[in-house]
């Protein structure tokens, strides 16, 4: 048994990698829905069904948790997995949650009643699907009360990234911070919504100004992992055995991956 990290792409890696940081003992087993990506223009159905078939492989694999590191896989499938698809023994975990605790300063687990909290204008940057889906804004009403969230949908980010066009990345940034600020001029914290952001982070600092908080997400949720696995060690499970699955072409998701995270990873056909 091992954990499993599941993005459409290669954005999760951000995750895998800071997961592996933190808990270097820990087998894991990412897989990359690449035939199928970016999910960030998919319908919500559309998303729900390849999430599933994505889990339910990595469950086969013999990964009983499985953390979902694409922000639009956790918004728009992760509750409906939860409430009918999950079966006992399994367990499907996203990457809000941890995002939204450390804004809003709250421990894991921490179920009192939503709050007052010192920040109180965010921006939000994320696919179009992620944005569509609310989730974000849904997570943040369970814990504080009297923030304002202003949303940006970031198309052709994902692409721009994966496609290690960085110029154009950061021109697409750019472009989307300015038109979140012509909303909202003054936001005191920005959140990175999508787990290939982290690689743009200096971009979104650059245009936002360093007057605002920037949050993103990688070790966050290796953090919230930690805390997890510390208190149910049965799902960290005995296994050594790790690997990188994807289900487009492994030659060029390794290369565009060792290239994505300058370093060498092999990926295997799922």
């Amino acid at each position: 048994m091992a954990v499993g990290v599941f993005d459409s792409g290669l954005g999760g890696l951000t995750v895998h990698s800071a997961i592996q940081r933190r808990l270097p003992d820990l087998p894991l087993v990412y897989f990359a829905d690449s035939a199928h990506a970016p999910y960030g223009v998919r319908t919500a159905d559309d998303i729900y069904d390849l999430t599933c078939a994505a889990t339910a492989k990595l469950w086969d694999r013999g990964c009983d948790l499985v953390i979902l590191a694409c922000n639009t896989a956790s918004a728009a499938a992760l509750r409906r997995m939860q409430e009918g698809f999950v079966p006992e023994g399994k367990r499907v975990l996203g990457v809000f949650v941890p995002l939204i605790e450390a804004l809003t300063e709250r421990q894991w687990g921490d179920n009192s009643p939503p709050r007052e909290v010192e920040v109180k204008h965010v921006a939000l940057f994320a696919t179009p699907a992620t944005v569509a889906s609310r989730a974000f804004q849904r997570e943040l009403a369970f814990r504080a009360i009297g923030v304002d969230v202003e949303a940006q949908p970031c198309g052709g980010v994902v692409d721009a990234i994966e496609d290690g066009d960085e110029i154009l990345a950061e021109a697409l940034v750019t472009s989307h911070v300015e038109a979140l600020k012509r909303r909202m001029p003054h936001p005191q914290a920005a959140i990175l919504g999508c787990t290939h952001y982290p690689l743009m982070e200096g971009a979104f600092q650059a245009a936002l100004g360093p007057e605002v908080t920037v949050f993103s997400q990688a070790n966050l949720v290796a953090d919230s992992l930690a805390d997890y696995l510390e208190r149910r060690p049965e799902f960290a499970g005995a296994s050594r055995e790790s690997a990188y699955l994807t289900t487009g072409d492994p030659a060029r998701v390794s290369t565009k991956a060792t290239q994505f995270m300058r370093r060498k990873i092999s990926f295997e056909a799922a």
